[in-house]
């Protein structure tokens, strides 16, 4: 049961970020749309961000600088949601999909936060 709570869990957690980082790259146009027209430089964001996912999810799985990795994702995941999916939240057409993006990423920086209090709690351990 441990090894399914503690490296099975890390693997499921942070796999999926590695993922979504790699779409970044591979669909870095489409997914320049979704920066604000306010940000200059729209691509670099995209890359930077996926970027980001993929530093965490190794990060988070590996256990290698996990706590920093975890506080920043929930951190870029915040970010997400006060720049993007609130706004969307206000266009009739969008409103749906952006409430569910909303809540999907409230969930997602619950569990990065909750792993950020697991990486400090080992650390306090290992001392």
């Amino acid at each position: 049961m441990e090894v399914l709570t503690t490296i099975v869990a890390r693997i499921l957690f942070g796999a999926p970020f590695i993922i979504f980082g790699l779409f970044h790259f591979v669909k870095g146009g489409d997914m320049s749309g979704l920066i604000p027209g306010w940000m200059p430089g729209a691509l670099f964001w995209v890359y930077l961000t996926g970027l980001a996912h993929i530093l965490a999810g190794i990060a988070i799985i590996t256990k290698k600088a996990g706590k920093p990795a975890s506080l920043l994702l929930a951190l870029m995941l915040l970010i997400f949601v006060l720049m993007i999916h609130i706004p969307g939240m206000f266009n009739p057409e969008t409103m749906e999909m952006e409430t569910i993006n909303t809540l999907k990423n409230f969930i997602i920086i619950g569990g990065a936060l909750g792993y950020a209090y697991i990486f400090t709690r080992e650390e306090a351990l290992a001392k």
